[in-house]
């Protein structure tokens, strides 16, 4: 068993109270970890060492991503290249069972969740999902027979990995998104779901963004930790871009990193079944499961939202935040090639 190698500090109490306020989905608080501070729930503090020490198998397959940078979309992508198309399922099941998310647990309060269940009482499957969404990812994913691959999402920065991942050369992907959209899509995504509740305006937003201050940040230091990684034979770093301009080219990437093969029917099919049109009104991939049982707030943008990018609407009716964005942007280049 590894000793988790950081330390973990409580955020500042003033700012703790603050960021309570406007994040309603946390009712205990939050931590920083590590040098560069990445920012988590409280929660993460009691279950750093477990999810440090899960145990990875050789063909395991880990999506790592930061957050609303196409994570989804490459989930599905990956699934159906290593599980020979098979559409229908991809059509049946939900996404969320296929490819577990590694650390949503995280961000189930414990008053949140008795809230859900107080909620959907009488309902023995949405009380079953609700459990489901709750529990640890490295519990669910150990009680996976041996004999069934599994495909893994998370968001954590590479130095809290696991680091059996490393050891056993399991296969990763990263993909990587320009931080102007980003931004904006997890500003609808923490106003979206209720585990996060944010209730403030994209400016106030975009200030704890720079700063930090919502999970899984700071933003580029989670793209240079990958960065660091990416001569490994074991990893592939894709950008969102690329993959929005080019998709046959991102699969092609796959399939060789893979270690698979795709026809040009083959190609064309999973094409149309990942355009965003279609994509968005696939119930196995767009968050109907989390609506279904309240953790979607009504009135907010969908967890799917517009693919591509550029598309950064908050950002491009006012001036002074792109002034704001572009600087945060500028300073981080500058430390980056310093």
């Amino acid at each position: 068993m590894y000793t988790f190698p950081f330390e973990i500090t409580d955020v500042e109490p003033r700012l703790n109270t603050e960021l309570l306020h406007y994040f309603k989905g946390e009712r205990t608080g939050f931590v920083q970890v590590g040098p560069e501070k990445y920012f988590f729930p409280h929660k993460y503090k009691l279950e750093a060492q477990n999810f440090y020490n899960f145990q990875s198998r050789p063909d395991d397959i880990w999506l790592a991503t930061f957050p609303r940078s196409g994570t989804t979309w490459t989930q599905e992508l990956v699934w159906l290249l290593e599980n020979n198309l098979d559409f229908s399922t991809a059509k049946s099941q939900l996404l969320t069972e296929r490819f577990p998310f590694f650390e949503f647990s995280l961000f189930v309060h414990d008053e949140i969740k008795a809230e859900l269940l107080y909620e959907n009482v009488g309902d023995k499957k949405k009380q079953e999902f609700i459990e489901h969404i709750s529990t640890p990812g490295y519990k669910i994913l150990d009680e996976w027979s041996s004999d069934k691959k599994r495909f893994i999402k998370t968001h954590f920065p590479f130095s809290l990995l696991p680091p059996s991942i490393f050891q056993e050369k399991c296969k990763i992907i990263y993909v990587a998104r320009n931080p102007k959209d980003v931004a904006v899509s997890y500003y609808h995504l923490n106003r979206l779901y209720r585990t996060q509740g944010y209730i403030g305006d994209f400016s106030r937003y975009l200030n704890y963004f720079s700063r930090g201050l919502n999970p899984w940040l700071p933003y580029y230091s989670h793209i240079k930790e990958a960065m660091d990684h990416s001569h490994l034979p074991n990893i592939l770093i894709l950008n969102y871009e690329d993959m929005v301009t080019d998709l046959t080219g991102a699969i092609l990437k796959l399939t060789t990193f893979l270690n698979r093969s795709i026809s040009t029917e083959g190609l064309q099919n999973l094409i149309q079944h990942l355009d965003i049109n279609n994509f968005r009104e696939n119930p196995a991939v767009n968050g109907s499961e989390m609506a279904d049982i309240g953790v979607l707030i009504e009135g907010e943008e969908s967890f799917v939202r517009k693919g591509g990018s550029g598309k950064r609407e908050e950002l491009m009716n006012d001036t002074g935040l792109i002034k704001v964005i572009d600087q945060w942007i500028m300073e981080n280049m500058k430390k980056s090639i310093a």
